[in-house]
């Protein structure tokens, strides 16, 4: 029986992801280990780490962005540009609750930080050279929200 589960599991994934997945949850809350789909499961999980790890960077290279931009077209700064930034520290802090993604985010900030310069100098249409070669702010001071006083 066991291997007919696994072979409705490993369809129902391929047919149905959101109910695969509680069907895991299901088998994983009644202790039912070995009727689980293994292979599907542990691809899964490595996709999530994979997509947790992209978000990461993907939020730091838009927080970078729009810090460069304000700093360099203050004039140009809007609530907009504001926005961006509260909601990119925002939701960056919850996701670096996780040791292992505040791990990665501090082994890939000067990455996205070239490509976050790279793109403020797309978007403003200034030369790359304007923006400074390097950040030398911390994680937790890119982090942390201005004095407001």
């Amino acid at each position: 029986m066991a291997t007919a589960q696994a072979l409705d599991l490993s369809l129902l994934y391929d047919r149905d992801e959101t109910a695969w997945l509680e069907a895991m949850s299901a088998l994983a809350a009644s202790g039912r280990y070995a009727e689980m789909d293994h292979r599907h499961l542990s691809e899964y999980l490595s996709d999530m780490a994979k997509r947790d790890r992209r978000e990461v960077f993907s939020r730091l290279v838009v927080l970078l962005c729009h810090l460069l931009k304000c700093a360099h077209q203050p004039e140009r700064q809007s609530g907009s540009w504001r926005g961006t930034i509260r909601e990119q520290r925002r939701e960056l802090r919850q996701l670096l609750e996780s040791g292992t993604l505040r791990n990665h985010a501090e082994a890939v900030l000067a990455d996205a930080y070239a490509e976050a310069r790279r793109q403020a100098a797309d978007e403003t249409e200034m030369s790359l050279d304007v923006f400074p070669a390097e950040d030398g702010r911390g994680l937790d001071e890119l982090l942390a929200e201005p004095d407001s006083s």
